[in-house]
């Protein structure tokens, strides 16, 4: 890539994927010189899509043990092919942020420069044809970028086993608590965060809250720490979830995410070409089909 950006670091303390301590990550540095040719007679079996359980006790909004417990049953990919899917997904989201609408100006289309500003000979000077010649100040601008379309796709069903893959690998660094809707009777920041304190989550991590629905007392009560990002199946997405530290899920949200990424989730046999494209990390996306 040409142009360099400076984009977020990102942490990814949630998810053991990308934890060192992963022998996945040991098997990956292996240098190339250790990898066994594949023959193209021979190709590797694929292997299937697994579903892995995580049980997970449920807290009162006061931070006690209800003895309740909700299991997250959901799609998570092999582990040789893990970190690749994930990886995948977190490049696509995070080229698609990008507008490629920086651009330049060619010599051709600076304006001025159409006289020639002195003589071809007899000055004894460099012969110029225009002022706005690439070597002079104010000319065009040689090999500069222009509009560009850098957005790149990834099958539904690729992105949505990335999600539900990162999800389940974060299940030692999540949290799972009963409905506080109602709890948050005016907007308050100092509530939010005693509470987030009584779930063990350390309000100066980024934390991830995902609900399935959310007042706006509790939006509000939140919005003022930078720390927390508030979701909704909406506005669910792989970055916000990888660079979270501790996920929040509500017992609804369970149920949710066990009925869209479980394995029993709902197949799209039917819409096995279809792409899906995502908007920014956090936001609202736009779904398009290509045919």
């Amino acid at each position: 890539m040409a142009v360099s950006l400076s984009t977020p670091s990102l942490s990814f303390f949630s998810s053991s994927l990308f934890s060192h301590s992963n022998p996945l990550c040991k098997t990956l540095s292996l240098s190339t010189s250790s990898i066994p040719h594949l023959s193209l007679s021979n190709p590797p079996n694929p292997k299937p899509i697994v579903s892995e359980l995580s049980t997970l006790p449920v807290l009162t909004f006061d931070g006690e043990n209800t003895g309740k417990t909700l299991t997250l049953n959901l799609k998570s990919a092999p582990t040789e092919t893990a970190r690749a899917v994930v990886h995948r997904a977190i490049i696509t989201d995070q080229q698609n942020q990008r507008r490629g609408t920086a651009s330049t100006l060619t010599r051709g289309e600076v304006r001025g420069g159409g006289k020639k500003p002195y003589p071809q000979k007899k000055t004894g000077r460099a012969r110029r044809g225009s002022l706005r010649t690439p070597l002079r100040p104010g000319g065009g601008v040689v090999f500069g970028p222009k509009p560009k379309d850098w957005s790149i796709k990834i099958n539904r069903k690729e992105k949505r086993l990335a999600i539900s893959t990162a999800i389940l690998s974060a299940s030692v660094n999540t949290v799972v608590v009963e409905e506080f809707n109602e709890k948050f009777e005016k907007p308050k920041t100092s509530e939010f965060v005693g509470a987030l304190k009584r779930w063990g989550v350390n309000p100066k991590e980024n934390c991830m809250v995902f609900c399935t629905e959310v007042s706006e007392n509790v939006i509000l009560s939140s919005r003022n720490i930078g720390t927390v990002k508030i979701l909704t199946p909406r506005t669910l997405n792989l970055f916000d979830i990888l660079n979270a530290e501790k996920l929040v899920f509500t017992q609804s949200a369970v149920d949710y995410l066990n009925e869209m990424y479980g394995i029993e989730a709902p197949n799209d046999d039917d819409d096995d070409d279809g792409e899906e494209e995502e908007g920014e990390a956090g936001g609202e996306f736009d779904i398009s089909l290509t045919f």
